[in-house]
């Protein structure tokens, strides 16, 4: 993949991190473990822990199954 030509604004960072931390949150309050949300969601336990700890951002259907697996709606995934 190629190399971005700027890097992007810390701002970006902050909510790549607030999104991990509302993942977080969210599958603790519904009582799930990591590798129960990602058995719901069809990915590997990894996979959730790399969203939670901001290493990676889900593409738009994976949050689509985020939602769906916390049972809420996808804004509530984007809304910090």
């Amino acid at each position: 993949m190629p190399a971005r030509r700027h890097p992007r604004p810390d701002w970006v960072r902050s909510r790549q991190i607030a999104l991990g931390r509302r993942i977080g949150d969210l599958r603790r309050a519904a009582d799930l473990s990591q590798d129960q949300l990602a058995d719901r969601m069809g990915v590997e336990r990894r996979t959730i822990q790399r969203y939670e700890n901001a290493v990676t951002d889900p593409r738009y259907a994976d949050l689509l199954l985020l939602a769906h697996a916390l049972r809420v709606h996808v804004t509530d995934l984007l809304n910090s």
